[in-house]
């Protein structure tokens, strides 16, 4: 049997999770012309005009637009998209200031995750399902699998069950994946999850006279220090506003009037435009979702399965690269087969061997973000080693580069990007203490060599006085 590349069909591939990573990875092996099955928990969802479900943005950068162009994609979702160019920083007092996420032309783009999903199923899919060795299952729940057979049992809705073979297991399923409990039994694989003690709560602003209450082209940031809140818009011109903070704040609030009077506090320039009652309503609807990154390693059990995605490294939202990091696996797996021949003998250990550092890193990446985002911003430190480290860029494009833009512009392998951030904030301290320090140095020999006139430096007491007392009256 062939398939539409004109291969010989190849070994049969279950793809488990047929989320944004499973019906990605799909497309891939559909391309290579893998005997595919595709096994979603959740129903048929292109079956729906509107998918229902909370609206949480994602960032789509260069690395997921790679890996979406390599499979036909791109342009379709792209065209859903929302540019971002900057985020924007809310004070206390309601001054706006944006803050460039890289050079002129270097922009993110937003996606609603139902929305995403929605144009994944109907793209991606239908992109897998060009090829006759492709099949789509909903509603079919992994219960368990053999690491020796690759049998698969999946339970349906109704209670009924089905039983598959496979020559080789992705299991795309997600931060809980139950492809990843075998891989708990076997001996020298590592794994932790790691729960922050920050959970978060969305609330919706509505527009205004229908349009965005606010511009739309940015990520707006209200960093309060130990806490935030962010806004990101949507394609209906709504925002959706997601307050972090610890659990143990959120439990203080129990009531309306102190929903309103926190705002009042900390927020005060959302009040108008999230509204009142809006604000009590959506407050509690939803108690605070915990939020987990998960890190494991190897990423794969002989030539039998290998994790992708959030299966594998799941991470917190705060660099927006979750999204992106599992779309690079795909594309990252997809050049090892090239290089390997697709021996999956060979594949699946060089996977791991390659993609677990990225993949660690983006998600201590992620962590330290959240603490840049609620707090470092604040800092005149921060703005100027911004600007400052723009500035190199510009002059030296090849030697100092931003980490923002190696990790959202470039495919800089992760964990690559961390150290070379390392290492240029070395240079750029050094350089700035050693033109500290000759200035000081310089600036004191003029002094020597040319000592004031100290006179001319005295103001007189009586004057001093005056001016006080002018201040004080004015």
């Amino acid at each position: 049997m062939e398939g539409s590349t004109g291969r010989v069909a190849k070994k049969k591939v279950a793809v488990v999770g047929g989320g944004l990573v499973g019906a990605l990875n799909a497309c891939f092996f559909a391309k290579r012309g893998f005997d595919v099955e595709v096994f979603e928990t959740r129903e048929d969802i292109r079956l729906a005009k509107i998918v229902k479900g909370r609206s949480i943005n994602l960032a789509l950068s260069h690395r997921g637009r790679q890996a979406l162009k390599h499979v036909g994609i791109e342009e379709k979702i792209v065209s859903k998209g929302i540019p971002m160019h900057a985020r924007m920083i809310h004070s206390l007092t309601g001054k706006q200031s944006p803050i460039p996420y890289g050079k002129k032309g270097q922009v993110s783009l937003l996606y609603i995750l139902t929305l995403l999903n929605f144009f994944l199923y109907n793209f991606g899919a239908a992109e897998a399902e060009t090829y006759p060795n492709t099949k789509l299952n909903f509603d079919h729940k992994l219960q368990d699998w053999s690491v020796e057979t690759g049998l698969m049992t999946f339970v349906r809705s109704d209670g009924s069950k089905k039983q598959t073979t496979a020559d080789l297991i992705v299991g795309c399923d997600g931060a809980f994946s139950a492809t990843r409990k075998q891989f708990l039994r076997q001996t020298r694989f590592n794994y932790s999850q790691t729960y922050i003690p920050h959970g978060y709560m969305e609330l919706t602003m509505l527009p205004i006279n229908g349009e965005f209450a606010m511009r739309p082209n940015y990520l707006h940031i209200w960093p309060r220090n130990t806490f935030m809140m962010i806004a990101l818009p949507n394609l209906d011109k709504t925002f959706t506003c997601t307050l972090f903070m610890p659990f143990d704040e959120f439990e203080k609030i129990t009531t309306g009037d102190q929903v309103i009077e926190f705002f009042q506090k900390y927020f005060p320039d959302t009040i108008p435009l999230i509204g009142v009652d809006t604000l009590k309503r959506d407050y509690f609807r939803l108690p605070a979702q915990a939020m987990v990154s998960v890190k494991c390693s190897p990423y794969h059990i002989g030539d039998k399965c290998v994790l992708m995605g959030d299966a594998a490294h799941a991470v917190v939202p705060f660099y927006g690269q979750g999204m992106n990091a599992g779309f690079e696996d795909c594309n990252v797996f997809d050049e090892i087969m090239d290089q390997f021949s697709e021996d999956l003998s060979a594949v699946l250990p060089e996977y791991s061997r390659v993609r677990v550092p990225d993949d660690h890193a983006i998600a201590d990446l992620a962590m330290y973000n959240y603490v840049e985002m609620r707090a470092h911003v604040n800092s005149r430190w921060f703005l100027f080693r911004k600007y400052l480290d723009n500035l190199l860029h510009f002059l030296m494009p090849k030697t100092i580069i931003p980490l923002y833009t190696m990790v959202t512009f470039t495919r800089t392998r992760y964990h690559e990007a961390v150290a070379h951030w390392h290492w240029q904030n070395k240079v750029i301290h050094r350089g700035l203490l050693l033109s500290t320090t000759g200035a000081v140095l310089g600036g004191s020999y003029l002094l020597i060599k040319n000592p004031p006139n100290v006179n001319k430096l005295i103001i007189p007491a009586e004057k001093v006085w005056n001016r006080l007392m002018a201040l004080r009256t004015s």
